[in-house]
């Protein structure tokens, strides 16, 4: 048996910012600026991981109304440009890289 604590079942949610070029229509305004939360197990239910990290289109609209902030409808997500479909694709994405992925990530983009 190991000393080390139990994971917490009252880990915050993992969020980040998504924001569309063109974006989608909510009533009588467009919606360019949201969030989408780091997916798990029961909101992956249906997917292949691998269509989501390839940034499958398919993939990427079954599982954004599952993981957005503000919730976005089947309607939303499929009323996006291609470009915004990208934006949220390169997001949801983000979240399958590991700890050393993300710092090579940062590395090579960094501005120093």
């Amino acid at each position: 048996m190991s000393d080390a604590p139990a994971p917490s079942a009252t880990k915050q949610p993992v969020w980040k910012e998504c924001k569309f070029e063109h974006g989608f229509v909510r009533g009588d305004k467009v919606i360019t600026d949201i969030r989408l939360r780091k997916p798990k197990g029961g909101e992956l239910r249906g997917l292949n991981l691998q269509d989501l990290m390839a940034a499958d289109v398919n993939a990427i609209l079954t599982v954004l109304p599952r993981i957005s902030d503000p919730i976005m409808t089947v309607a939303d997500a499929e009323s996006l440009e291609a470009d915004d479909i990208a934006e949220a694709g390169g997001v949801i994405t983000g979240f399958f890289f590991n700890s050393a992925q993300r710092a090579m990530i940062e590395k090579l983009t960094s501005t120093n």
